[in-house]
């Protein structure tokens, strides 16, 4: 039996419509100022933490091979069907960003916009969905993830 830790992959996917709205309304508004500059770099490290972490909780709950990188998250969970095979190469190029963003945030461009930025909250959702039909097929006698 594998304990695969609901609860915390919940509230990880609860945070993706808020990640998603905050992205899409930075696109569609987009002037380059400080401010949304920095928070271009916030909703899209919180995408990029959402997706690995619960990449990393699928690999530890059902015993799936050790990850050596966050581009390694992804494709285990990939390949596990935690999601479509088609959104494997933008999860890629979004967990890329990690080190950027996180270790060398002092080059990052604030002024302009990050392609993802437009990209990558429909994935999101989508990715969301996805791992949550994921949970059912895999452990179909436990209780809906939406029920915390």
């Amino acid at each position: 039996m594998y304990y695969v830790n609901k609860e915390q992959i919940a509230v990880r996917l609860q945070a993706i419509p808020d990640i998603a709205a905050a992205l899409e309304a930075l696109a569609s508004s987009w002037q380059g100022t400080l401010l949304e500059g920095l928070a271009q770099e916030r909703a899209l490290h919180l995408a990029i933490e959402t997706v690995t972490d619960v990449g990393s909780y699928l690999i530890d709950g059902f015993i799936l091979r050790d990850a050596s990188s966050y581009e390694d998250i992804v494709e285990i969970a990939g390949e596990a069907g935690a999601f479509p095979e088609a959104m494997q190469p933008l999860l890629i190029e979004l967990v890329k960003l990690r080190k950027p963003l996180v270790q060398e945030y002092y080059g990052w461009p604030r002024a302009e916009l990050h392609a993802l930025t437009r990209d990558i909250p429909e994935q999101l959702r989508l990715f969301g969905v996805s791992v949550q039909q994921y949970l059912e097929r895999e452990l179909p006698d436990e209780s809906d993830l939406r029920k915390g």
